[in-house]
């Protein structure tokens, strides 16, 4: 898979830009502040319905525009398709593939995968257990598109459930309540329903993702592994679950998650912690809460890893990630925002080791001497607001 071409109006800085590519390597060089990232931030979106540095579309669309339009051509297995997105914050956004309008945005997942690393990741070991859960999310929409519906749904229960747990006070009167607690009790049966697949799938990922992480972390910091320790005491993903430790896949044959048991676990625990929300006014259970532990020989990353472990493991959860949707038979676009010059000799050399191996690799820099000698290929200008090849 390769981005044959890239365009974007409106779209943070960018009144218009438009880009060939070739399969390959690609790099943008310019100063900081000229917009590269914008172009890899375009693309990550169009992939995920998400971007990596806000969580909200109003900042995606250029001051003084109503709305901002990103369109690709996408080749994979001989075959190209273009899709274009629509953002228009306040509003629905407007989706086409081949010219043709999706009823949703959601239906061009999966048209483009990428799979991005950025400076921004370093809070993926660092940061809140949203920007894991968050991670988990985009890479499950990246392998299976329709679980983004999942998600939305599970979302939306979530909102009304919230709602309902806030107003609850007259319904813990003895005037009347029992009506609202019946309908909580439809609400927890349609959280547990999607909660669970989503828990499901969550942790099969994290089973599925944990040995690609664990190989990347000794690729790229092989001087940090323990000798001769194995593998599996170096770098660890645990996946935690607001039901509790005893929650793990592999219990319905297989190796996968039993969405039943869950989904009855979830009614179970909802149960129990009912009064404990109604008095709060919030969600207690639900994958909403979890986490996903990062544990470096059996400490946990955050706190105790130093800033060259936790680089480390950062990046190996994006490389990780592409080598699971590499053998899920549609190789990604690998999409490299300014990390070379966050990283020393040795972990430069292996990083450029898998970009080589890519099928194509967009990768921005702010000089030239950023980015390792052996990634030749394309090379493109990026200042004043305007984009050109140079060779």
């Amino acid at each position: 898979m390769y981005v044959r071409q890239l365009a974007v109006t409106d779209f943070r800085s960018w009144e218009h830009a438009e880009l060939d590519f070739d399969p390959g390597v690609s790099v943008l060089i310019g100063p900081n502040g000229q917009g590269k990232t914008n172009l890899l931030e375009a693309l990550g979106y169009l992939a995920t319905l998400s971007s990596h540095r806000v969580s909200t579309d109003a900042p995606l669309v250029r001051q003084g525009a109503q709305r901002a339009i990103v369109r690709t051509a996408v080749v994979h297995a001989g075959r190209e398709l273009t899709v274009e997105l629509e953002i228009s914050p306040g509003r629905a956004n407007r989706a086409r593939l081949n010219r043709c309008p999706m009823p949703r945005p959601r239906e061009i997942l999966g048209v483009l995968r990428s799979v991005l690393f950025a400076p921004e990741d370093l809070a993926l070991v660092r940061g809140d257990p949203a920007v894991r859960r968050r991670f988990l999310d985009d890479l499950l929409v990246l392998r299976s598109p329709r679980l983004a519906g999942v998600q939305a749904d599970y979302d939306k229960v979530l909102r009304q459930r919230v709602a309902l747990l806030r107003s609850a006070g007259a319904a813990r009167r003895p005037e009347g309540g029992a009506g609202d607690l019946r309908t909580l009790d439809v609400w927890d049966g349609h959280l547990a329903r999607h909660g669970a697949e989503l828990l499901g799938a969550r942790l099969d990922l994290v089973v599925e993702l944990a040995p690609h992480v664990v190989a990347a972390y000794h690729a790229v910091a092989p001087e940090l592994v323990p000798n001769p320790a194995p593998e599996a005491a170096s770098a660890q993903l645990e996946y935690r679950s607001s039901l509790g430790e005893g929650v793990a896949p592999g219990t319905a044959g297989a190796g996968k998650a039993d969405i039943a048991a869950l989904e009855q676990a979830m009614l179970m625990e909802l149960a129990r912690v009912r009064p404990a929300e109604l008095e709060r006014g919030v969600c207690l259970v639900g994958p909403h809460r979890d986490d996903v532990g990062l544990r470096l020989s059996g400490r946990p990353v955050k706190g105790y890893a130093s800033h060259g472990e936790s680089w480390s493991f950062a990046l190996a959860l994006r490389l990780g990630s592409y080598q699971l949707l590499r053998c899920g038979g549609a190789e990604p676009v690998l999409l490299l925002d300014d990390v070379f010059a966050e990283l020393d000799t040795q972990r430069r050399a292996r990083l450029a080791e898998v970009a080589l191996a890519a099928e194509q690799v967009l990768v921005t820099a702010a000089v030239p001497a950023d980015v390792p000698a052996e990634l030749a290929g394309a090379r493109f200008d990026v200042h004043g607001g305007t984009v050109r090849r140079l060779r």
